[in-house]
């Protein structure tokens, strides 16, 4: 089941990111008594009671960027937060009040007809504030909820109006025999090319100009026996790389492509390899738990010679590290170079992402794994490995019962990941590795 986007939105410095940061758990955004300091549109899940949703931290709406009407800026920023978010925040400051810009905000919000949360920030006497909840009424946004996002005030409640304004969660993955595959990069790396040179068709539009693609874009389509889902999405750029408020959202429904899969076609230029945004959009894939096959495009434009491939996939494992389970392929979009067995890979991870291990045979390699390398002590403590056993996939999720998860340090835990492939593949798959405390068998 996708999960469900929730955007805040405001005026510069109401304490979007404040707000963000309490909400998520995190320190995870800069926060700055300035105006526009958040740089990049910052992106994490939140779980309250049980539900999971994406949170999204958004730039401030600017009463004037660049001399364009106040009228037309408000309205285009408004309308794509409420037209791609499930939920919208509006948050406002409570010590300087509502606004013109806060109520030309609030006006092309509730025209969308998406739910909106009226959310008063920097609240610190919730006495007084009662007295003052009338002003904000005439927002036609319901009453207002104020919390102190710095001092965490009020805080649960937010969450509690969130999940309960948020849609009623329902199956989106359809039908499980579907894979779906989502074609993800930065813009202009050729991801509407590949769709159709995969389909055989022009059923998007290429374009050499960046962004042209503005939604994520479904295709069923069938290969072989199976049955699969191409979705072709916005390019993913940084914030300060940004030039047009449609943009902005873009990236919104990328994610949401992302989330969805079942593997990632993640494609890189490969004039100039591995930026740091592809690291940005691969680490989003690998969080999210999907498979991932690192696609690297325009090959044909660059100059090879026979150890050309062998270096260039040397740097990407050395630059992009948490990938190291990621098949890399090699290809040209354009000229239909190797783009024939993209989707037989495809399947192979899919397949990977899906496998299971019987307890049994998880467990007799683990007892060959500790022999050949038992587990370290710490402070004079051994660690001592019980059992094992497979608790889900998508992503393959292994459970180990230990007698002291903190004396399991990172590089015997890495061991033990790279036994587990090396025994049983999980090639493109993401492993999930779970440490809990069991007393010793009598």
């Amino acid at each position: 089941m996708a999960k469900p986007v929730v955007a805040i939105v405001g005026r510069p410095n109401v304490g979007k990111s404040t707000l963000f940061n309490r909400l998520t758990g995190g320190l995870t955004a800069i926060v700055e008594d300035t105006p526009g300091v958040t740089r990049d549109r910052l992106y994490r899940d939140a779980d309250w009671r049980g539900r999971k949703f994406t949170l999204i931290d958004t730039g401030g709406i600017e009463p004037q960027t660049g001399g364009a009407p106040l009228a037309e800026l408000t309205r285009r920023q408004a309308e794509l937060a409420a037209a791609e978010a499930d939920l919208t925040l509006l948050l406002l400051d409570g010590q300087s009040g509502p606004t013109e810009t806060d109520e030309r905000i609030a006006r092309f919000l509730r025209r969308g007809g998406k739910p909106v949360l009226l959310v008063v920030n920097k609240v610190e006497n919730f006495s007084n504030f009662a007295n003052e909840a009338h002003e904000y009424l005439r927002f036609g946004l319901g009453p207002p909820l104020p919390v102190s996002a710095a001092h965490g005030l009020n805080s649960g409640d937010l969450l509690d109006a969130i999940l309960t304004a948020l849609p009623a969660g329902g199956d989106e993955d359809g039908d499980p025999d579907i894979v779906r595959v989502a074609i993800v990069g930065r813009p202009n790396v050729g991801k509407s090319s590949l769709v159709n040179k995969l389909l055989g068709a022009e059923r998007v539009i290429v374009s050499d100009i960046p962004g042209t693609t503005r939604d994520a874009v479904d295709t069923p389509f069938v290969w072989g026996d199976r049955h699969y889902t191409l979705i072709d999405t916005a390019g993913i750029r940084r914030k300060t790389k940004i030039s047009l408020p449609t943009e902005n959202y873009s990236v919104i429904r990328a994610l949401r492509a992302i989330n969805r899969c079942d593997v990632a076609l993640m494609l890189l230029d490969a004039a100039e390899g591995a930026t740091e945004q592809d690291k940005r959009i691969a680490g989003y894939v690998h969080e999210a738990g999907k498979g991932i096959i690192l696609v690297v495009n325009k090959w044909d434009l660059v100059e090879k010679d026979s150890n050309t491939m062998n270096a260039v996939e040397k740097k990407l494992r050395e630059e992009m590290g948490f990938l190291h389970y990621a098949p890399t392929w090699f290809i040209s979009a354009l000229t239909g170079q190797r783009v024939h067995k993209i989707m037989e890979l495809t399947e192979f991870v899919a397949e990977q992402n899906c496998r299971r291990v019987q307890t049994s045979v998880l467990n007799g390699e683990l007892r060959e794994w500790l022999y050949m390398n038992p587990p370290p002590g710490d402070r004079g403590k051994r660690l001592k490995i019980y059992y094992a056993t497979q608790q889900g996939v998508r992503p393959p999720t292994f459970v180990f019962f230990v007698n002291d998860p903190d004396i399991l340090h990172f590089s015997y835990k890495r061991y033990l990941e790279n036994q587990l492939r090396g025994a049983f593949g999980f090639e493109g798959a993401p492993i999930r590795m779970i440490i809990r405390k069991r007393e010793e068998p009598v």
